[in-house]
């Protein structure tokens, strides 16, 4: 083979930049395309990041020397599988990387699910993000909100229900979508694990910014001084502090509760839920009313298993961890490859395991006359698929736009559409 390597990333969330980055230092000279169906980069980062989150959602600015600095391209709108197949893309580069996350939420798996008023974390938190898959009207949360999850994800929607629209100055909340939110008249929210308070996943950090809401309550329900694990300490030393904070004339009451399973959702006469019944390790019932359920409990593989079907490859387990090296010149990363597990940090370590396999793989098995045809190639097949391709300086005009048209109190308005995206790119152009 000759010329440099070219590899191609698919995904631009925080998996597939950090990979980026990890592959010029693993694999010098490597000419690196970064492919995203969306029209901007970031992922997970700027639609599933808590819009509260600003110092989190920061991460962004170190991926700027990439496409800045380093070489590496953005070519966003573009979707694998949509306007270039996988198997077209692995022969155009000498390694293909897939760190498209996942996007399935996983099911409850009980009688009701499908009743309105069920709904999944990640609709409603692209929701609040301003995702273009989304809509712009509400959820229709109702009076009592129950989320089901003892992950970051369930404290985080707790959270964000439980704010008033002023309470999120500084963010990139949609004053419009917040106003919305704040009309639903959320009175209740009660969190329920499944598992024991120690045996929760909460970040000790984000249970203490529980007892600062300005007009919600929090109780805590569950033994908080049960023998537990070190790791466990902070959880439960955190939950103890937050327990009963709040203004005694709160407009909400947020409740965790732990050590219940779901068995059933209970609909009325019109279809939609009304209430939802647990069970506890004892065998007791607790039924709790409900306007509206929310599913906080991960996601599925369904997205990894039909891209990689598509090829002709093995999917794994379909719900465990891939190795880093899936195929020939194939390769996985972050959520895609391991599952709905790990936080940022957790991110960039695993990158780095995968710049290192790629580093150590053969470039190639097959004897090859010449160089792949790598981004020349790619730009060639989306041309012939009539799509707008998405440039990081078009990413940085449409980052400019949102940033200018930010209210008093907003870091920025995101543009909600696909279609107003690529208007200012055609702007751009």
């Amino acid at each position: 083979m000759s010329g440099p390597r070219q590899i191609a990333v698919v995904g631009a969330g925080p998996s597939g930049l950090f990979s980026a980055q990890a592959l010029l230092k693993a694999v010098p000279g490597a000419v690196i395309d970064v492919i995203e169906k969306l029209p901007v980069p970031h992922g997970l980062i700027r639609y599933g990041v808590a819009p509260d989150h600003q110092g989190t959602k920061a991460v962004t600015r170190q991926f700027e020397r990439l496409f800045e600095r380093d070489g590496v391209a953005f070519h966003g709108n573009v979707e694998i599988g949509r306007e270039v197949s996988l198997s077209a893309l692995l022969g155009l580069y000498d390694a293909v990387v897939l760190a498209a996350g996942l996007s399935v939420d996983r099911r409850l798996g009980v009688p009701g699910e499908t009743l309105a008023g069920v709904i999944t974390s990640g609709a409603l938190t692209r929701w609040i993000n301003s995702h273009p898959s989304e809509g712009a009207t509400p959820p229709a949360l109702g009076r009592n909100v129950v989320v089901v999850g003892a992950g970051n994800v369930a404290l985080d929607i707790a959270r964000l229900l439980a704010k008033t629209p002023d309470e999120f100055s500084g963010s990139d909340f949609d004053p419009t979508r917040a106003a919305a939110l704040d009309a639903c008249g959320i009175e209740t929210i009660d969190v329920v694990g499944r598992g024991s308070a120690s045996a929760c996943r909460f970040d000790p950090a984000l249970i203490k910014e529980m007892a600062h809401l300005a007009c919600a309550r929090v109780e805590v329900h569950g033994d908080l001084d049960a023998d537990a694990p070190a790791e466990a300490a902070a959880r439960l030393t955190a939950l103890k502090v937050i327990h009963g904070a709040g203004p005694a004339d709160a407009r909400r009451v947020v409740r965790f509760r732990f050590g219940c399973t779901p068995e059933e959702i209970i609909g009325d006469a019109a279809g939609a839920v009304e209430a939802v019944r647990f069970r506890s390790a004892d065998g007791a019932i607790l039924s709790l009313p409900a306007s509206s359920i929310v599913t906080a409990i991960g996601f599925g593989c369904e997205s990894r298993a039909r891209l990689i079907d598509a090829a002709s490859l093995p999917a794994g387990d379909g719900a465990g961890a891939l190795p880093h090296r899936i195929g020939e010149r194939l390769f996985a990363v972050g959520w895609f490859r391991g599952g709905a597990v790990g936080t940022i940090p957790e991110a960039r370590r695993d990158a780095k395991l995968l710049a290192d396999a790629v580093a150590a793989a053969p470039a190639t098995a097959e004897p090859m006359p010449a160089a792949r045809a790598g981004r020349a190639g790619l730009l060639a097949r989306i041309a012939a698929a009539g799509v707008t391709p998405v440039s990081y300086a078009h990413w940085k005009h449409i980052e400019a736009a949102e940033t200018a048209a930010a209210p008093p109190g907003r870091a920025r308005l995101k543009l909600c559409s696909t279609s107003d995206m690529i208007v200012h790119v055609h702007r751009a152009a």
